[in-house]
């Protein structure tokens, strides 16, 4: 995976700037930073987001990673996320950037 230090700086601002209660996608921060794919912002998430939260940042379909959906659907229940069915509503949650 290319990406250069300025875009994997991008991708830490965004999710840092992800408010409680809100939410986005792989995809939402991938075009807002000119990533080719939402998949290079899953590699940066997982080599480079321990101090970030990282669970306001879900995929398309507004469920949670398999092996994490507890854990993140737990921290954005208490941050007052719309959740039905294991899933976010992106509808009502997602968070838009510039």
């Amino acid at each position: 995976m290319v990406t250069s230090d300025a875009q994997v700086e991008h991708v830490r601002e965004l999710v840092a700037a992800i408010p409680p209660g809100r939410v986005a996608t792989y995809g939402d921060i991938a075009a807002a930073v000119g990533l080719s794919t939402p998949r290079t912002v899953g590699w940066i998430m997982r080599t480079d987001s321990g101090d970030l939260p990282w669970h306001r940042v879900l995929g398309v379909s507004g469920k949670p990673a398999g092996h994490l959906a507890e854990r993140q659907l737990r921290l954005l229940a208490a941050e007052g996320v719309p959740i039905s069915d294991g899933r976010v509503d992106l509808r009502t949650a997602r968070h838009r950037f510039g």
